[in-house]
């Protein structure tokens, strides 16, 4: 497939990568060609936004069952042969909670990474490697999720693309929607969406040769994965961190629940309360509290931090 001359060098950089994969069927690269190539109706209609949903879910969906019926269970017998339990949705395709420290070190990435280690920070069974080649390449897309909504968020220039061959391949396809920007640059887009209060996921997908390949900066009211989530598909995985409340610094003022993407913020007895269930560890409250009164704590309940300079790089 790769030797065909119609097909454009960042396809064709794809298909190079996707053969080098044993695990990685026709069927998985022609989900993550699709997922790439038609990022806005491939999530209008899976949040269901764009008029065809009603059609096209239920069609998609038994489609989807047929063609990769072997797969899954090809898949599925390898993670019982591993002890890790069946595949679900999320776990071939899920997002990881990064404050922004984490995730600003993701993007200023200065050497490949090619760590394959990652069960105990990515908590699920499929696509937990963190294989970034040319880590330099970063493209931003304009959010498909925020571009489905009627009433979106602003800006749309929030998708931060790493490594190859994906930032190629978007920046190749979506010449209108997506261009290529330096690391500086992506810092700079990390730290205005996370004063806008804003959660940043490190976000894997099966599809996507089974690798991190975007950080996105995500809303409640537009992101589809978030969406997932509070409608039951566990598909986001914790921080790492809690935040705590100091009470005696605490003056019920309610800024930490305005900015809240997770409602994780109650009023008891007069004093904010972290329900430490809801918590996703963002970290987003943190410096929008003018009492000091909030600090992320690691908790090992909830998994372990994203922390590339401790977690991804070789020792």
């Amino acid at each position: 497939m790769s030797s065909n001359p119609f097909l454009r060098p960042s396809t064709k950089a794809f298909v190079r990568e996707a053969k080098t994969l044993p695990h990685y069927s026709r069927f998985d690269f022609l989900h993550g060609y699709i997922y790439t190539r038609w990022p806005y109706f491939y999530i209008a209609v899976a949040t269901g936004e764009h008029p065809l949903a009603r059609v096209l879910l239920p069609l998609l969906e038994r489609l989807g069952r047929a063609v990769s019926f072997f797969t899954r269970l090809r898949r599925n017998s390898r993670s019982s042969e591993n002890g890790n339990g069946e595949v679900t949705f999320a776990d071939t395709y899920h997002g990881k909670v990064v404050p922004l420290n984490a995730a600003t070190r993701i993007v200023s990435i200065n050497r490949p990474i090619p760590r394959t280690d990652l069960e105990h920070v990515i908590p699920y069974t499929r696509a937990r490697e963190l294989v970034v080649k040319n880590p330099h390449n970063i493209a931003v897309l304009q959010c498909p999720c925020r571009a489905a909504r009627k009433k979106s968020c602003s800006p749309g220039e929030v998708c931060l693309i790493i490594g190859e061959p994906f930032a190629g391949f978007v920046a190749e396809h979506h010449p209108t929607r997506a261009r290529r920007i330096t690391s500086a640059e992506a810092v700079e887009i990390l730290r205005t969406e996370d004063e806008r209060g804003h959660v940043h996921h490190a976000f894997f997908k099966d599809a996507m040769l089974g690798r991190m390949y975007a950080i996105c900066n995500c809303c409640r009211c537009c992101c589809g994965a978030m969406q997932a989530h509070r409608n039951g598909t566990p598909m986001l995985a914790s921080s790492g961190y809690v935040a705590k409340v100091d009470v005696d610094r605490c003056v019920a003022c309610g800024t930490c629940a305005k900015y809240c993407q997770f409602d994780a913020v109650s009023l008891v007895d007069g004093r904010k309360v972290i329900e430490e269930v809801k918590c996703m560890g963002c970290g987003v409250c943190i410096p929008k509290c003018k009492h000091n009164a909030l600090a992320l704590v690691l908790d090992p309940a909830r998994g372990v931090p994203f922390e590339i300079d401790q977690v991804a790089l070789p020792h």
